[in-house]
């Protein structure tokens, strides 16, 4: 029945939504894509783990580790989105999400509490840009990679819609719950590792809600990569919050 749900709505908005355009992912794979063996994964993991632990501010690193250590999770993603009618228009079309694919100014013209108008709020109020997100190199086969890039581009998103901030108690709640759903490793020792630096107050708003309210969402969520956001911003955040299962913790 959810599935179902999700779908109408999703029609329902496409039909309403404004054009978007998208860039050719094969050209961007053919472009950034290293071949590395096994053995090279194995030396790339050691060494981005090594540094992202003594500098956890390397996204770079941090995104070498993801490639190179979620090839069973990217697998699960892509049997979720290809059970979903939703999810498979977008292993289909392949969408980008940057600054050339997405009309900021229409998105900050749309009604108050839209899913377009609530991510480009929550862009403006954490100094972010949607061109932040850096090409996938390490993965080989090209549709895991193109599911880890959506991945990464739909983050923010998540972010928005979850009414988390870019603050490190945003971070490691989000990564907990995009751990549960997607099942890859560095969601999920982001979530694990992440919480050691939070600040004291940070710490326990983490134990008492945050943290619970992650697991809960994360489990009993539809998924949420299945949703082509680009073709629902003009939907009411409330009813994309309803189809998916979600009780915002925030506001």
């Amino acid at each position: 029945m959810q599935s179902r749900n999700i779908f109408r709505g999703y029609k329902v908005f496409h039909r309403q939504s404004h054009c978007f355009s998208h860039s050719d992912f094969n050209i961007d794979f053919n472009n950034f894509h290293i071949p590395t063996s096994n053995f090279q994964k194995l030396l790339l993991t050691i060494g981005a783990s090594t540094v992202s632990i003594l500098d956890p501010s390397r996204g770079d690193m941090i995104a070498t580790l993801g490639e190179t250590t979620g090839y069973s999770a990217l697998k699960y993603i892509r049997a979720q989105m290809e059970q979903s009618e939703e999810g498979a228009d977008i292993l289909r079309v392949r969408p980008r999400i940057n600054s050339t694919t997405v009309d900021m100014k229409y998105l900050a013209n749309l009604p108050e509490e839209t899913v377009g108008n609530v991510y480009y709020k929550f862009l403006l109020k954490n100094k972010v840009t949607p061109d932040s997100r850096a090409p996938v190199q390490f993965v080989d086969d090209l549709e895991l990679a193109y599911v880890m890039q959506r991945y990464r581009e739909v983050h923010d998103l998540i972010h928005a819609i979850l009414y988390m901030p870019t603050n490190m108690l945003g971070e490691v709640t989000v990564k907990w719950v995009e751990g549960i759903q997607t099942r890859l490793p560095m969601c999920i020792t982001g979530g694990l590792f992440g919480a050691v630096r939070l600040a004291p107050k940070q710490r326990k708003k983490y134990t008492t809600t945050h943290l619970p309210w992650a697991i809960r969402t994360g489990m009993t969520s539809n998924f949420m990569m299945n949703i082509f956001f680009e073709k629902r911003w003009e939907q009411p955040i409330s009813q994309l919050h309803e189809e998916l299962n979600i009780i915002p913790l925030i506001k």
